[in-house]
């Protein structure tokens, strides 16, 4: 038998073992909950610190630094020492950061509307947009600033005092000097007190995209690619079945039934079927050269662009099937083994010219006999080839550029070149046309196509 004071004992020691557990487990508890806050409240005054001093930062320009730090200095030294030149310093300063305060109010009282009269232009020709500001605050806007981003470039709008719900109209001028892609916006909305002691701003988010499109001439339909038609064009491929007859040969085995020529047949007693010469559609490509080191300038390079957009243009609007075709950028470890290519949108003149308007010559490119190889292999159906570089190609690339088409592909090379004499020449099987000025395009293709 159990005696009665153990089991009491027993019991007693269990509950106190309990109590203890139940303590500690507490204590824990209590002890992660107040980590757990702690970090957290850690976590949101650090991150309202770094917001604050981000604030601070964008606000105070260096002047601003300046002046506090000489207004720190000044009365911290002219008040210990008794320095009055100091206190005068120190004051001065103080006076100005404090009067330069009430110049960043209302940083947020402005509308901002930019909007440009049109968005693809030709290279040379103005492109003006109106900028419209608005006072939406509750009471008077101090004068500001307005920043304009125009490219790489920064166009200051100053306006001046506007009471509530009045517009400020400016105009920008955007310049288009030269062919590319240019980003207006988005505007920036400054701030500060003459002096620039503190600035604030404000980034509204109306951005516009100006294609500036390469100059680009008229070309006649019957000299773009010396080969005129509006269904295909007869190769000397010899076929069985087509719609350009060529000539009659006997019967072979395996031939089609519906080829045999029946009069034939009947005068020399031997079956005779037809024979037919390829059509083709005609397809045009021209390989537009980007390397660095196949051009002498930039005017020969923005010269080659308007010579490509112009054949390519005209060949869209004769209806042909027409490829622009460009180097791809490979890395420099990368060049020895791969090589790429890049195709323009040619949907329409508008999608080929503003994928021009973006291009940009660099040493990240194959050759022009890199692409001319894989033009080749992407349209083997091609008819016609028009190799469009800089001066600093020779006589032998070039032929080695062409070399990458068939025998019954008209190759014709382009040499763009401003100091140059522009003429026709034969070089081998390709036609080669130099030319100074856009506008020798033009007459040497139409002098190429007559011979």
């Amino acid at each position: 038998m159990t005696d009665p004071s153990e089991s009491r004992l027993t019991r007693a020691a269990e509950s106190t073992g309990t109590a203890h557990a139940h303590t500690r487990y507490a204590t824990a508890r209590s002890t992660t909950v107040l980590a757990v806050r702690g970090e957290r409240a850690w976590r949101r005054s650090r991150q309202a610190i770094v917001a604050a001093w981000r604030a601070v930062a964008g606000t105070v320009t260096v002047a601003g630094w300046l002046l506090l730090t000489a207004a720190a200095a000044g009365l911290a030294l002219g008040i210990t020492f008794g320095w009055l030149e100091f206190v005068v310093v120190g004051v001065i300063a103080a006076a100005l950061l404090v009067l330069s305060v009430p110049f960043l109010f209302s940083a947020r009282s402005y509308d901002v509307d930019l909007a440009l009269d049109h968005d693809r232009v030709v290279a040379g020709t103005q492109v003006h947009g109106t900028l419209r500001v608005t006072n939406i605050g509750r009471g008077i806007a101090l004068p500001g600033r307005i920043d304009v981003p125009v490219g790489d470039g920064l166009v200051d709008v100053y306006v001046p005092l506007l009471r509530h719900d009045h517009t400020h109209v400016q105009e920008v001028l955007v310049p288009t000097h030269r062919r590319g892609v240019i980003t207006v916006g988005p505007a920036h909305t400054v701030r500060g007190d003459p002096l620039g002691i503190l600035k604030r701003e404000a980034t509204w988010d109306d951005t516009h995209t100006l294609y500036v499109h390469p100059v680009t001439t008229t070309l006649r339909s019957t000299s773009t690619g010396f080969i005129r038609d509006l269904e295909g064009a007869a190769s000397r491929t010899i076929v069985d079945a087509d719609i350009s007859f060529h000539a009659i040969r006997q019967y072979a085995p395996g031939d089609a039934q519906r080829q045999i020529h029946w009069k034939s047949t009947a005068k020399t007693g031997t079956l005779m079927v037809r024979q037919y010469e390829e059509t083709r559609r005609s397809r045009m490509v021209i390989a537009l050269a980007l390397a660095d080191g196949e051009y002498g300038s930039d005017d020969e390079f923005e010269l080659a662009v308007s010579a490509a957009g112009s054949i390519g243009i005209r060949g869209i609007r004769d209806g042909r099937d027409v490829d622009v075709v460009v180097g791809g950028e490979v890395p420099e470890f990368a060049r020895s083994t791969v090589r790429t290519i890049r195709e323009l949108a040619t949907v329409s003149t508008r999608t080929l010219l503003d994928d021009l308007a973006g291009l940009e010559r660099t040493a990240l490119v194959a050759p022009l006999t890199g692409v001319t190889s894989l033009a080749r292999e992407t349209h083997p159906d091609a008819s016609i080839a028009f190799l469009v570089c800089g001066s600093a190609q020779t006589a032998r690339s070039l032929q080695a550029a062409a070399l990458a088409f068939p025998a019954e592909v008209a190759v014709v090379a382009v040499v763009c070149n401003p100091e140059a004499e522009p003429g026709f020449r034969r070089l081998g099987t390709i036609s080669v046309i130099s030319i100074g000025l856009l506008d020798d395009l033009r007459q040497l293709l139409a002098r190429g196509a007559q011979s």
